[in-house]
């Protein structure tokens, strides 16, 4: 995961230097929806599986937004989605990502070990400065990277938090080829994130071990909390965040989209799939039947958000003027 998430961090990267989170004014709505989509399916998990030990760990499981399913699932419906809203739902999917690790790093990072973090800061000085230098090319930037994550990995931070800080260090600028490093890697890895890493991510977690479970598990308090904060949370929040900076002057929403598209586009943010169940894992570390039991939550939250969000979507006018 931690390549699945060096190439997110690529992503990050180059939206913020030259994408759509280049500009304030860019960054305003996008950045208000991803937060208000994580922290209302955090409130509604909150609300329905309490806040006693070991449930409270586990709140950040429905806030966090599986960008290639919900980008798929929206790729399904060709011209009938307007193609701000693909746009949009990327970016919102990209600061929603970042939060996520964000998440990982300061809520589900154990004992830190300080001579390893120093290792870890060291290598990444030692990225910066290579960064800097248009002679650096990949081997270098893969040599240190795997001693970053190794610094990283015996540190007690997640081992994950390499492939982003590794990410950021990629110069977008060009070389001295006069290509970017960054394009090159994120182009030739981005086949690899999306055919081989999320797919054997998902068929060796997304399976449920029923024996001590079964279907009447998703009732329990855990997986009700994150099926309904996938399913209605993240929704809410997001919907709730892009009417309130509309209707404020704030940010308007994106051109050519009608709140009956952002409103199935909002449902999609409820896919939570492969990020979330990646944090089940880490939530309960101690607690093999509460793992089983988020991953049905993060199942049946993420089948329906995909269920409604392309029905709403399916039946939305084609066009919808700006007013």
């Amino acid at each position: 995961m931690a390549v699945f998430f060096f190439v997110v961090g690529l992503e990050i990267k180059r939206e913020v230097l030259e994408g759509e989170l280049s500009t304030a004014a860019r960054r305003r709505l996008p950045v208000l929806a991803a937060v208000a989509g994580m922290a209302a399916p955090a409130l509604v998990y909150l609300a329905v599986a309490g806040t006693g030990a070991p449930a409270l760990r586990g709140w950040a499981i429905p806030a966090a937004t599986d960008i290639a399913f919900a980008v798929g699932v929206l790729g399904l419906l060709g011209r009938r989605a307007p193609p701000a809203l693909r746009l949009f739902l990327l970016t919102v999917a990209i600061v929603d990502d970042l939060g996520a690790v964000a998440i990982i790093a300061l809520f589900y990072t154990a004992k830190i070990d300080p001579m390893w973090a120093l290792g870890a800061f060291m290598f990444v000085i030692a990225l910066v400065v290579a960064g800097r230098t248009r002679a650096a090319g990949i081997p270098v930037f893969l040599a240190l990277g795997a001693g970053l994550w190794l610094c990283v990995l015996y540190s007690g931070i997640h081992a994950t938090v390499a492939g982003v800080a590794l990410a950021f260090t990629v110069p977008l600028r060009p070389m001295r080829r006069g290509d970017s490093l960054l394009l090159r890697l994120e182009h030739a890895l981005m086949p690899w994130n999306s055919y081989v890493i999320v797919p054997l991510f998902g068929f060796a977690n997304a399976g449920v071990a029923l024996a001590g479970v079964g279907l009447k598990g998703l009732f329990e308090p855990v997986p009700l909390g994150i099926a309904l904060g996938l399913f209605l949370g993240k929704p809410l929040g997001v919907f709730a965040a892009i009417l309130a900076a509309d209707r404020s002057g704030f940010a308007l929403r994106p051109a050519g989209a009608g709140w009956l598209h952002l409103a199935g586009m909002a449902m999609l943010c409820g896919i939570g799939f492969t990020m979330s169940l990646f944090i089940a894992a880490l939530a309960f570390p101690a607690h093999p039947l509460l793992i089983e039991e988020a991953k049905l939550g993060v199942l049946g939250g993420s089948l329906l958000s995909s269920l409604a969000g392309y029905a709403v979507l399916r039946f939305a006018p084609v066009t919808t003027p700006r007013y």
